[in-house]
């Protein structure tokens, strides 16, 4: 089936209903007769039905011309809207990133800088809200590369999955959070190393967004045969309903939209390594399930 779509794709639609017509032509007559045989009525079959098959197959050949061009007109005003819209976000971007991102830096600058100057509390406390905006906004610019410079193929390396989760958990570990970790002693997955950044952005939202007295972490590896999951739960308050949904819809509209990019850098990273992303929100805390493809282990070097 593969080589035969292979060998279809790129053919014109004048090629394709050319050589429809060819093979409906040849095998007219023999189709023909072995359906009047298998009804008992060969003798009866002459020649002037002949003229009713190529009248068929012409006709059905003129329909396949008509689908084919409308769908490869479509296809091609798809791919270049794909096109346009794939240029608009590098435009955006990159703007985003160098633009945004010096002006912010900028920005920064002069909030240290008065920050030396003011003696007031409510001056302080006005700067410190400004650099903490500006912090999340540079943040969010550094997720935005992540994204861009991610490859869209699918990767052909592996990762030890356990590795990346105990790098995870030391900048966890650092914020002062709980974590329970169970995994074993390796678990090899079909990923590059960008797949480390879905995993923090896991980890680093189950504490940055957790206000409880104290704040726990469960990260759990379980092989599957062919899949291996990462389950990450927390005792926080939980995923909004609306922005899971959003998530599941995987659109945003002017009434339905997520808070962070965080979410979409984990689901987006995770796809590109060919695994899949489900949240589970209950009162008691949110439980993240990151599935990958298992991978054979490296070959023990001989000795």
């Amino acid at each position: 089936m593969k080589y035969i779509s292979e060998l279809l794709y790129g053919r014109s639609a004048a090629a394709l209903t050319a050589a429809y017509l060819c093979l409906g032509a040849l095998f007219a007559v023999p189709v023909d007769l072995a359906v009047a045989s298998a009804n008992g009525t060969a003798a009866r079959w002459t020649p002037t039905r002949l003229v009713g098959d190529w009248l068929l197959v012409v006709g059905s050949g003129g329909l396949l011309y008509g689908a084919v061009t409308h769908h490869r007109r479509r296809a091609e005003a798809a791919y270049r809207d794909l096109e346009t819209s794939n240029q608009q976000l590098q435009v955006l971007s990159r703007v985003f990133r160098h633009n945004v991102r010096n002006d912010l830096n900028v920005i920064q600058g002069y909030t240290d800088l008065l920050a030396d100057r003011i003696d007031d509390e409510r001056s302080r406390q006005c700067l410190e809200t400004i650099r903490q905006t500006t912090d999340d906004v540079v943040a969010i610019s550094e997720k935005l590369r992540v994204i861009e410079d991610a490859s869209p193929d699918l990767p052909d390396g592996r990762v030890n999955l356990v590795d990346a989760v105990h790098e995870a958990v030391g900048v966890v570990d650092a914020d002062g959070a709980a974590v329970t970790v169970e995994t074993p002693s390796e678990a090899w997955i079909r990923a590059d190393d960008s797949v480390a950044f879905p995993i923090r952005e896991v980890f680093e939202n189950a504490v940055t967004h957790n206000d409880g007295a104290t704040r726990r972490v469960a990260a759990t590896i379980r092989e599957n045969g062919t899949t291996t999951c990462l389950e990450i739960t927390d005792n926080g308050p939980g995923i909004p309903p609306d922005e899971r949904a959003v998530l599941q819809a995987e659109e945003e509209t002017p009434l339905s939209h997520a808070s962070s990019i965080g979410l979409w850098l984990v689901k987006w990273m995770c796809e590109t390594q060919g695994g899949t992303v489900r949240f589970e929100a209950t009162d008691d805390g949110t439980t993240v399930r990151l599935r990958f493809e298992s991978a054979a282990p490296p070959a023990t070097p001989a000795r």
